[in-house]
């Protein structure tokens, strides 16, 4: 079970403080640091001092660290498109040695396109399949080669396509509760789906309807990795663990119904049953950025039960 470290910015966090954790990520053992793509925060916090751009974020920590993985759950579809998108993440990719993942989702939050006007479509997911098209289209033609899509949406004519990843292939995320169109999207264009924030049993049911639109494409479904994104909130005491809780304004039992919370046996029994359900890898949301010493506790006595 690979285990990742998945931050939400947007509530509040400098790169400074982006950049301590993902030293801390990599220093620590974990196999990835991500990020959320938001620029309004959510819920009850002020969100200072404001957002910072994911893939700008990227770009910086690519040059900072050297191991770990790093991406995004999920880049925004509405927020990019889809030609410049193909081009950061390449650039990104070269910056860091080829160590970079997409995850490409349709985007949903009204608000904080309003907030910085940014036009949000009523057809979203047809702008996330056609993005998704263009994105690989473009890193997987030959050099030298032309790159065209005529869409509903997009229209692209005589790209060079350029430039090139890294890696021969990015991996490309897709996630999401969909029963139907999200299935089909992952078995064509993703390497992993991620379910996120859902329990074992909603995991088990959505992780065998993208193995089945797998199949029906004919493509082996052990293709694809199975991975599910969880708050994680854990301390080596009772005590601990509800001095964590009530700083990301939690409730103990609702992180434990609904997340990774308790003990450390207690996580990984929990982790347990998720790969138990099909999951190979789990993305922790880590939402206090300033408890490094939260990370090194589930790095010792988490991650080492895992491994």
């Amino acid at each position: 079970m690979d285990l990742r470290i998945f931050t939400e910015p947007q509530q509040g966090a400098t790169y400074d403080t982006l950049l301590a954790v993902a030293k801390a990520t990599e220093d620590l053992g974990f196999d990835a640091f991500f990020r959320s793509d938001h620029y309004l925060h959510m819920g009850n916090v002020d969100g200072l001092p404001g957002p910072t751009d994911a893939w700008i974020t990227l770009a910086g920590l690519a040059r900072e660290t050297k191991r770990i993985r790093l991406g995004t759950l999920m880049t925004a579809a509405t927020f990019r498109l889809p030609g410049v998108l193909a081009i950061q993440v390449a650039q990104v990719d070269q910056m860091s040695g080829g160590r970079i993942e997409l995850g490409l989702g349709s985007g949903w939050f009204e608000e904080e396109h309003k907030a910085y006007g940014i036009p949000f479509p009523k057809e979203k997911f047809g702008r996330l399949e056609e993005q998704l098209a263009i994105v690989t289209g473009l890193w997987q033609t030959k050099i030298g080669d032309t790159f065209d899509f005529h869409g509903t949406y997009y229209d692209l004519t005589g790209s060079p396509a350029l430039p090139k990843p890294a890696q021969a292939k990015i991996p490309v995320l897709i996630g999401g509760h969909g029963a139907t169109r999200t299935p089909r999207l992952t078995a064509r264009y993703a390497d992993e789906f991620n379910m996120p924030f859902a329990s074992v049993e909603d995991s088990e049911r959505q992780f065998g309807r993208v193995r089945a639109a797998a199949e029906a494409v004919g493509r082996p479904a052990d293709e694809i990795t199975y991975s599910n994104a969880l708050v994680v909130c854990v301390g080596s005491a009772d005590q601990e663990v509800a001095r964590r809780a009530a700083a990301i304004g939690r409730d103990v039992d609702d992180l434990k119904a609904n997340g990774l919370a308790g003990s450390p046996a207690e996580v990984v029994d929990k982790i347990g049953k998720y790969a138990e359900a099909g999951s190979e890898r789990i993305y922790l949301q880590v939402l206090d950025l300033s408890d490094l010493d939260h990370l090194e506790l589930i790095s010792s006595q988490v991650q080492t039960q895992l491994s």
